[in-house]
């Protein structure tokens, strides 16, 4: 019987995909709600496939995905996220994800999605593929300064954007303060923003977020 352990910090969003599975059959469904319980579970057992949630108290999803990647290369993950797919989408297939959801799709194509991933597929949305060939080909020479962020720097950029402080981002990473404000200061230079303001108005007109 596949065995899919779903990581995700919403009990809703749990249960509906388990619910969902059940539905079909034929599916062990194992539940973490955090990244690092995740981690520990995917530590301690063998998974089909591991549905992870991109935002999560502590550890990203990012993060807990390139883990498993070094861990266990072969490891089936379905990302899946509340925000738009131009936000994370790439960065997710690239770090090794097998694919990548929004929240607002309709179960069939979670299903879908899931059934091929199990098939040992990649699912990528058909809106994606340019933006994937356009990215992974290099044809587009001058990226928007956000892009030149690496995952962990995007994560502090868009938390910063969001008004939180050095030392409240510290604690919901679980870094040191002086580790965050290094990431800062590789950020401005990096963007050639100014200060934290500049941040926070830059996240917010170009709608991102973490």
């Amino acid at each position: 019987m596949p065995r899919i352990l779903i990581a995700d910090d919403h009990n809703l969003v749990r249960a509906g995909i388990k619910q969902l599975l059940s539905a079909h059959q034929g599916y062990s469904v194992n539940e973490a709600s955090t990244g690092s319980e995740a981690v520990k579970m995917i530590n301690e057992s063998d998974y089909d496939l591991i549905i992870l949630d991109i935002s999560m108290p502590g550890r990203s999803g990012l993060d807990v995905l390139k883990e498993i990647k070094t861990r266990k290369p072969q490891q089936a993950v379905l990302m899946l996220s509340i925000y738009p797919e131009e936000q994370y989408a790439i960065r997710s297939l690239k770090a090794g994800a097998s694919g990548y959801l929004t929240k607002d799709i309709a179960p069939e194509e979670l299903m879908n999605a899931i059934e091929k991933i199990m098939r040992g597929e990649k699912y990528v949305k058909t809106s994606l593929t340019e933006k994937i060939i356009e990215e992974l080909s290099d044809a587009r020479k001058s990226k928007l300064p956000h892009e030149r962020l690496s995952d962990r720097e995007y994560e502090i950029f868009c938390r910063i954007g969001e008004g939180k402080t050095i030392s409240e981002i510290a604690q919901q990473m679980f870094l040191s303060v002086k580790t965050v404000s290094t990431y800062r200061s590789r950020i401005l230079k990096k963007t050639g923003l100014k200060n934290n303001a500049g941040i926070m108005k830059y996240v917010i007109e170009n709608k991102l977020a973490v």
